[in-house]
Parts: C-alpha cells; sequence; structure tokens
C-alpha cells in the first residue's frame, strides 16, 4: 500500500515538474502581457528647445503620451501634476520618455512651451513638450494615441478643440500597449507598474 502511494506522488511530482518546465519554455518572462492596441504613425513635432523631433527618436524607448494646453484652468494642472510624479519615478531610466503635446499650438510656442516645462522641473533628457500644426497634433492624439475619435479629424480644424484626461502609454517598438486616466489614482498606479513591465521587455 505505502509502495502504491509512492508511486502515485511520484507520479504527480513528475507531472508537475514536467508542467512547470513547460510553461518556462513556452512563456517569455520578460514579456508584458499588455495587448497591443495600435500602432504609433510616423510624426515630426518641435520640441521645447526648438528641436525637430519624429517617431524615431522615441523607437527603443517607453513614452507616456498626454495633450494639453498651458493656459488650461481645469484639468491639465492635475493631469501634470500626476505626471510629475510619474516623472519622478522614472526620470533616471534613459528608456523612459514622457510626450507632453500642446492641442493649441496657436498660442503654446516653442518659448510658452519651454517655461512651462521649466516650471515643472521638466528635464529636456526625457521630459519632451511638442508642438506642431493643430492638424498633426490631432491626427496624432486620435489616430497614433487613440485619445479621442478619428472621426472628429473630419470635421473642421478651426472649429475643432481636444480636450481630454487620458494618456497612453508606448513600447519601445512603438506601440500603444495601454490607455489610462490621468486623474485617478487607480489608473496611475497601473501606469506605473505597466511601465515597469514595458521597460523590462526587450
Amino acid at each position: 500500500m505505502r509502495r502504491k502511494t509512492l508511486i502515485y506522488v511520484l507520479f504527480f511530482v513528475v507531472l508537475f515538474g514536467g508542467f512547470y518546465a513547460f510553461l518556462n519554455a513556452t512563456i517569455d518572462s520578460n514579456k508584458s502581457r499588455l495587448p497591443v492596441l495600435n500602432d504609433v504613425r510616423p510624426f515630426s513635432f518641435l520640441r521645447q528647445d526648438g528641436k525637430n523631433i519624429t517617431d524615431n527618436d522615441i523607437r527603443g524607448k517607453v513614452a507616456v503620451v498626454e495633450f494639453f494646453f498651458t493656459t488650461c484652468p481645469g484639468i491639465c494642472p492635475k493631469m501634470n501634476t500626476n505626471m510629475r510624479a510619474v516623472y519622478a519615478k522614472f526620470k533616471n531610466n534613459d528608456k523612459f520618455l514622457i510626450l507632453s503635446h500642446t492641442v493649441d499650438p496657436e498660442n503654446d510656442t516653442i518659448a510658452r512651451l519651454k517655461v512651462y516645462a521649466d516650471s515643472l522641473g521638466a528635464d529636456i533628457k526625457n521630459w519632451w513638450f511638442l508642438t506642431g500644426t493643430k492638424e498633426n497634433l490631432y491626427k496624432a492624439a486620435r489616430e497614433s494615441y487613440i485619445l479621442d475619435d478619428p472621426q472628429n479629424n473630419a470635421l473642421d480644424i478651426k472649429e475643432q478643440f481636444l480636450h481630454t484626461q487620458f494618456f497612453a502609454l508606448v513600447d519601445k517598438k512603438g506601440r500603444v500597449r495601454g490607455v489610462y486616466d490621468g486623474l485617478k489614482k487607480s489608473e496611475l498606479a497601473k501606469l506605473t507598474g505597466d511601465i515597469e513591465d514595458l521597460l523590462k521587455e526587450e
């Protein structure tokens, strides 16, 4: 009886060990489980120091993306207060970036973006404030980062004003892997964890 029990125990130990080895062989522990939501389209914008920035400049980096305007009296200051906390956690990682796009390029000049960035203590090394044409900025928000309905691009650009509290998370390959409410602590906690996961991805 004892021998039979021992055989059963050994059988299940071997079975469990084989299953565990199979999981380790088939699952890449360095790969995040976050879905791929979209691909970032090619872009060209001006940074707060006047340098031209393209999609090639963010390849190989994990980026958090937002859209705001410097004179916003409502959600933008709250969003950027929360973004500062994210920035503080990852600012020493050279594979991390924040891309803050203005939605009011007519008023948010490069000089104004520079002053705003400095007021937040943003190091240009990994927190970029970007401007460009209104049409290209809005298309990026909608068609690349899925932060607004792409159908809104059909409206007269002069009549449009994009105002969103959401952040997008982009992986090293230029793919959107998550969208988060920039005003909710639970969403920001998830964003932080997901950034850590994507930084580990090869």
